[in-house]
């Protein structure tokens, strides 16, 4: 039984990562612009961590980063 995948398979499974990854970073992004106020007062900061830290990013600014108005 040969447990590789072929190319096919792997962009197969590839494609729905990255476009959740792209939606992830749209929608924290967006938030993160339209927001006033971010915890830290480091807007940049956040920007970086949402944009270099992959798919734990936007979720940690999600839930860590926003600030209610």
């Amino acid at each position: 039984m040969n447990n590789s995948l072929d190319i096919g398979q792997f962009i197969a499974l590839l494609i729905p990562l990255v476009l959740v990854q792209i939606g992830l970073w749209v929608f924290a992004l967006r938030d993160l612009i339209k927001r006033k106020r971010v915890r830290g007062d480091n807007k940049w900061l956040w920007g970086a961590i949402i944009l270099l830290v992959n798919f734990i990013g936007p979720i940690l600014y999600f839930i860590l980063g926003r600030e209610e108005d």
